[in-house]
């Protein structure tokens, strides 16, 4: 199984924003991404970083993930607790739901922001945003 550690956040909100993903796999990072988005929104940026996880987890074709995030807004609305109301997220939270029906198991977990990988993800996410 995978464990797919991601955080999204932008400065200012609209502001600048970027993601970073943390993959682990037997308790070992094998593969870490960030990436700079441009002026979006905090929730924005939280499902882009999602959608970039489950797209590495479809690449790396495992059949078993867990997505954790520090977004209870993101991980409830993807386990259904949550409707989406806004439009612009709505797309994003379709193509999540869209890209993770593909992985025969998968889960989302809510952590708060210093547990587990989630500090090695927001501080890549912040390196990112610095050089921009």
């Amino acid at each position: 199984m995978l464990s797919v550690y991601s955080d999204g956040g932008s400065r200012g909100n609209p502001g600048k924003s970027a993601y970073a993903i943390v993959v682990v796999q037997d308790g070992k990072v094998i593969h870490e991404h960030a990436e700079y988005l441009g002026v979006h929104t905090n929730n924005y940026a939280e499902y882009r970083g999602l959608i970039s996880g489950i797209a590495k987890v479809l690449d790396l074709k495992a059949t078993e993930a867990e997505f954790v995030m520090d977004s209870q807004l993101v991980i409830r609305q993807m386990n259904g607790e949550y409707k989406v109301k806004n439009a612009d997220m709505k797309a994003l939270y379709d193509d999540a739901k869209a890209l993770s029906s593909m992985i025969p198991k998968v889960r989302f977990r809510n952590v708060r922001r210093s547990e587990e990988m989630i500090p090695r993800a927001d501080a890549l996410l912040n390196q990112e945003l610095d050089r921009h």
